[in-house]
């Protein structure tokens, strides 16, 4: 027959019913007429039932043998002078089974029936685990209460908190710092352990058994408490050849009162420690070994007053410390890989957007979700030749290294294409050939903008990309029509751009369709909301106001509700400022030898309508030489601008294709030396290849 568990109190003012405590106390039956008397030590006795089982089972069986046989067992109740137990204990894991009590003796019932009479234990303590279905069902509930844990925090307190105070009165927890990676090698040759979690449930007597050293559950290392900071050590190092490394270096948990453990503890603890470790078998030092070396030690704590642990307890010890170590691994690698992850994606997307003249940017991105941190979406702002800036928006399908390393690669291509200053359609193109030549079957959309400050116009071309929205000064929103195009890499499609007015004050707002597309709405209505969404924002600040463009993108995102967001998000708004006509001058002149002295008093001229009197020199100088550099070789007329915003800019513009090279002139050489005081007195300065010439073009800061 099978041997019932012991049965032990339930403590005054607990519902028999509360779910939390069903898995640490037995509840209590209503007493029958034929239950037996308590014992002297205040836990009942239970008769043996013919179809007795652990669990559940058991207890019927027991109830319908005791009934046959006209003896049967209850729970008895704490007497009135019982003390309560103030601190209520945490309910234990999900599934974790009633630990049956007793390691008591045999005695013989009403009607020769044995019994088993259990240890005396503390009201609303639970009583060891007796068999070995007992064990088995406790490790597996807490094995997968660890399993549960992504990162390192919940690793371990879902260690800590499936332990205590099921399997242990409380634990400590150390790991190595900092935890090596996979194949990684230590950096330092010295091992050092730092504590990284303690828990306990509280009671009074734990300033006389040593546990009040004990701190509650903590988030961090770093906000150890004063108290546990005096008691336990924080940091300890692992001496090569000590104790300590000898029993980490081992393979089996061991009890503290195992000579390498009494060796052991005061080097992991610290000598200073004010932790009372209780005698006897009240303590497992165990190693916490990942896939390739030790990570870290536990200790699991009895208190004095409660049964010992068991030989079995040892093995139980070793499977909680090998799933925890093989799941802090884990999450050491998977911060690891989402590291890797964040800074790949970090490095495909612009780390700071440009400040071109005459517009205002701000952006944001999202990567799908925690478990796919790299994607294929990106955006980009290219500042262009003339004060103008091309704004791009793409998507690469998928969420993997694959889509980041081809948004990577279009990205370079896209930029290299906007410093040829291309139209919009034409680097469309280029871009579809080019995924092409990847030999890859992703396809990718894009939006391709380019935005003139001066003209108050801005082109755009599109790949199958969501149409941009313009958000009016007053307030009105509209969904821009641009014609859709096929998406990159289908190959063998035209391109067509559209060119819009882009009136001062107007938001234009590009993104990926991750915005838009949910399982919860498709593309149409997506795009309505947002529409939507950008219009409610603007009449918050008033008619006369735009809405501050960062915290636009911030209501945009706000949009997205829970579990409504599948894709990768890119998002990048443009304020256009513009440049006003009174701070623009521009002039043609003709390819002749007059044409540099002309030049020279156009720029003091306008100089002096600016209140610029004493730029004049640097000026005069520097358009000089470029336009003298122009004329040269000109066969139609150049152009000269000059910009004033917060720097002052000149161009000069000729039907010449090749690009100007800076070089250090010889002694004997009757040119070459214009560029190089263009280099010595510029702010900065550069040269741009058009479809039509070139454009030279220098800044000076404003005196």
């Amino acid at each position: 027959m099978t041997e019932q568990p012991t049965s032990y109190e339930r403590p005054q003012g607990v519902d028999p019913t509360d779910p939390r405590g069903a898995l640490l106390h037995t509840p209590a039956p209503a007493p029958g007429p034929s239950a037996l008397p308590p014992d002297a030590s205040g836990t009942t006795t239970c008769g043996k039932g013919g179809k007795g089982d652990m669990g559940g089972q058991g207890a019927t069986g027991k109830d319908a043998a005791g009934a046959e046989a006209g003896a049967g067992a209850e729970h008895s109740q704490p007497s009135a002078t019982a003390e309560s137990d103030t601190h209520r204990p945490r309910p234990a894991p999900e599934s974790i089974p009633a630990q049956p009590g007793g390691d008591g003796h045999q005695e013989r019932g009403p009607g020769g029936q044995e019994r088993r009479a259990g240890a005396g234990v503390t009201p609303g303590r639970p009583t060891p685990m007796r068999r070995e279905g007992d064990r088995l069902r406790f490790v597996g509930a807490a094995t997968r209460r660890i399993a549960r844990g992504l990162d390192l925090d919940e690793i371990v307190m879902g260690l800590c908190r499936a332990t205590v105070p099921t399997f242990s009165d409380a634990i400590l927890v150390y790991l190595r710092d900092p935890l090596p990676v996979g194949d990684e090698r230590p950096a330092a040759d010295r091992i050092m352990l730092r504590l990284r979690r303690t828990d306990r449930i509280p009671e009074e007597r734990d300033t006389e058994t040593g546990f009040a050293a004990l701190a509650l559950p903590l988030p961090e290392p770093a906000e150890l408490t004063a108290e546990l900071s005096a008691s336990v050590g924080d940091m300890c190092e692992v001496r090569p050849g000590g104790a300590l490394a000898e029993v980490l270096r081992g393979v089996r948990p061991v009890f503290a009162d195992h000579p390498a453990a009494r060796a052991a503890l005061p080097e992991l603890l610290g000598t200073d420690s004010t932790l009372a470790v209780p005698g006897g078998q009240r303590a497992i030092l165990a190693p916490l070994r990942g896939r390739r070396r030790v990570i870290g030690a536990a200790v699991f704590l009895r208190r004095p007053e409660r049964i010992p642990f068991e030989n079995d307890d040892l093995l139980v010890a070793a499977q909680l410390a090998t799933h925890s170590a093989l799941g802090i691994d884990k999450a050491v690698l998977y911060d690891r890989e989402a590291y890797i992850a964040d800074e790949l994606q970090r490095t495909m997307l612009p780390e700071t957007l440009p400040r071109p003249t005459g517009v205002r940017l701000a952006s944001r991105y999202l990567p799908a979700a925690e478990t796919a941190r790299v994607g294929g979406d990106w955006y980009d702002a290219i500042p262009l030749p003339g004060s103008r800036v091309a704004l791009v928006v793409g998507d690469v399908m998928g969420h993997s290294m694959t889509s980041a390393a081809i948004m990577g690669q279009l990205r370079t291509t896209a930029q290299t294409l906007a410093g040829l200053d291309l139209p919009p359609q034409e680097v469309l193109h280029h871009l579809d050939e080019q995924a092409q030549r990847l030999g890859t079957d992703r396809m990718a959309t894009c939006l391709y903008a380019v935005y003139d400050p001066v003209a108050h116009r801005i082109t755009i071309a599109n790949a199958g990309h969501p149409p941009p929205i313009l958000l009016h000064l007053g307030g009105r929103a509209e969904v821009l029509r641009v014609p859709p195009g096929a998406p990159i890499g289908v190959g063998g499609v035209d391109f067509e751009a559209v060119e819009l007015d882009a009136p001062a004050g107007a938001t234009l707002l590009l993104y990926t369709d991750g915005l838009v597309e949910s399982r919860l709405r498709d593309v149409a209505t997506g795009i309505e909301q947002l529409r939507e969404k950008l219009a409610a924002t603007a009449q918050l600040t008033g008619p006369d106001h735009p809405p501050p463009l960062e915290a636009l993108c911030d209501e945009v995102l706000d949009m997205l509700g829970p579990g409504d967001r599948d894709d990768d998000i890119a998002l990048l708004a443009a304020r256009f400022d513009g440049i006003a006509p009174s701070d623009v001058a521009y002039w043609l002149l003709e390819p002749e030898d007059a044409a540099p002295g002309r030049a020279r008093r156009l720029a003091r001229r306008a100089l002096s309508r600016w209140g610029l009197e004493d730029m004049s020199d640097s000026v005069e100088l520097l358009v000089s030489e470029v336009v003298t550099n122009a004329v040269r070789y000109a066969s139609r007329p150049v152009t000269l601008r000059l910009l004033r915003t917060d720097v002052l800019r000149c161009e000069v513009g000729d039907d010449v294709p090749q690009l100007p090279r800076l070089r250090q002139a010889r002694a004997t050489d009757e040119g070459g030396r214009g560029l190089y005081l263009v280099n010595r007195l510029a702010r900065r300065w550069g040269a741009t290849r058009l479809s039509t010439g070139k454009v030279v073009w220098f800044e000076l800061n404003r005196v």
